[in-house]
């Protein structure tokens, strides 16, 4: 992973807060209970620590974190 420039960073307080908005955003919209808190607190980490997500879950992560940049794998990594 070194190779490639990946690196690791841990959760910090700052995206756990921003995980619990985004739960308490989707659950006030009408999101179901069908989600778990690793979706919020993976969007959370993408936005706040990261430049990034690759995902082909382009809808949930657009609806609960706004100016996260996505990458979807399906549809070529240009």
């Amino acid at each position: 992973m070194k190779t490639l420039g990946v690196g690791f960073s841990s959760v910090n307080e700052r995206t756990v807060v921003a995980a619990a908005r985004a739960w308490r955003g989707y659950r006030a919209r009408g999101g179901k209970r069908e989600r778990v808190v690793a979706d919020f607190l993976i969007g959370a980490h993408a936005m706040e620590q990261c430049d990034r997500l690759l995902s082909r879950d382009r809808g949930f992560y657009r609806e609960c974190f706004h100016g996260l940049k996505l990458l979807d794998p399906s549809a070529g990594l240009a």
